[in-house]
């Protein structure tokens, strides 16, 4: 079984094409960078490049692959959440191929590609814990299996990967923000600065890095006499030890929650033996010797996809569509792209945000 998948959801064009022996037959990726002038995203540009450099993106994705488009089995795209334009881009292109070549489309929750990625490099098996953290999503959730999922926890504001692209941006760091962050703090002191954990003494697994954020405005707003932001007068020693700082905790607010959540999967779910981290932030080194000791703590097992494959990639959307497909899973041509899709399709077992008590 061969499978194309297409991801267009956010600044990276990407293609790749695999197997169901777990194999990458090809990839194929172009990381936009027309926005690191703006420090984030910016929609209409991004939906623009996608559109222009698409088909050069699946063209060499077939060279390497060494196969030709009849020869796949299914044509599968990200088909939300996400920027919609550039959604809109990969799902048309997704359905032309797919009426062109009489193939099956499927259409990909993007949340479910980073999800399942590590089951193409890792042993995982459902059900397992996964920790999704990204610039747009932060979530805990119970991975029963494909299409099913349990959400424990998420954010009620930020994502963690969004707190660290505006701290990155409050001290001049540039875009993307959270490897010049972890590239920082490595020098830095992260006890210097005592910062505040949202939500940690709530009995639930929901998170929130708004507060954190501020936090960190109101340092760097003392280094300058009319209170605004003037990272440039700050000493690079003191950027290390605020990244460190800003770092440390939030990594704990991400731990302290997932204790949580261990304690209920391992209830619920003692036949599960894995903590899985995913999403850009999971690229974080710092994040993952963190979980890892958390993991070994409670007696589970912690994976992780490849660095490269936790931010936006091909891989991940092909590999969740050939998991759906070999599942039955398919998409009518009619399947509308969605700039908002939530992943978990089971009520939430504790009032508020979403959540379950533990």
């Amino acid at each position: 079984m061969i499978v194309l998948g297409i991801e267009s959801s956010c600044d990276e064009t990407a293609a790749a094409i695999v197997n169901d022996k777990k194999e990458i037959l090809g990839e194929a990726l172009l990381s936009q960078e027309e926005h690191k002038a703006f420090g984030g995203v910016v929609p209409e540009i991004a939906a623009r490049s996608h559109l222009e450099h698409i088909d050069s993106i699946l063209e060499q994705c077939c060279q390497r692959a060494n196969i030709k488009l009849q020869d796949i089995d299914a044509v599968a795209a990200a088909s939300g959440p996400g920027l919609i334009g550039g959604v809109i881009v990969g799902v048309m292109t997704a359905k032309a191929l797919s009426i062109a070549l009489n193939k099956p489309f499927v259409a990909v929750n993007h949340l479910e590609g980073h999800a399942l990625a590590a089951r193409i490099t890792n042993d995982v098996e459902f059900p397992y814990l996964l920790l999704l953290v990204s610039g747009g999503h932060c979530q805990i959730l119970v991975v029963k299996d494909v299409d099913k999922y349990e959400r424990l926890g998420t954010t009620i504001d930020d994502a963690a990967g969004e707190a660290y692209d505006k701290v990155a941006k409050m001290l001049g760091l540039g875009y993307p923000g959270g490897p010049a962050v972890e590239k920082m703090a490595a020098s830095g002191d992260e006890t210097r600065f005592s910062l505040p954990r949202p939500l940690i003494g709530s009995s639930d697994c929901n998170l929130s890095f708004s507060g954190l954020k501020t936090a960190v405005r109101k340092i760097v707003e003392t280094y300058s006499p009319d209170g605004e932001l003037a990272h440039a007068d700050i000493p690079a020693h003191d950027v290390a030890d605020i990244c460190a700082c800003f770092q440390y905790t939030a990594t704990d607010c991400l731990c302290r929650k997932l204790g949580k959540a261990i304690a209920y999967f391992k209830q619920q779910y003692p036949q599960g033996k894995h903590l899985v981290v995913s999403g850009g932030v999971a690229s974080n080194t710092y994040l993952r010797e963190k979980l890892q000791v958390l993991a070994e703590k409670n007696g589970l097992i912690f994976a992780a996809p490849p660095i490269r494959f936790c931010t936006d990639n091909g891989v991940m959307i092909a590999w969740a569509g050939l998991e759906r497909f070999r599942k039955g899973y398919t998409s009518p041509l009619d399947f509308k792209p969605r700039p908002r899709w939530p992943l978990d399709n089971d009520a939430p077992k504790a009032a508020g945000a979403g959540g379950v008590k533990a």
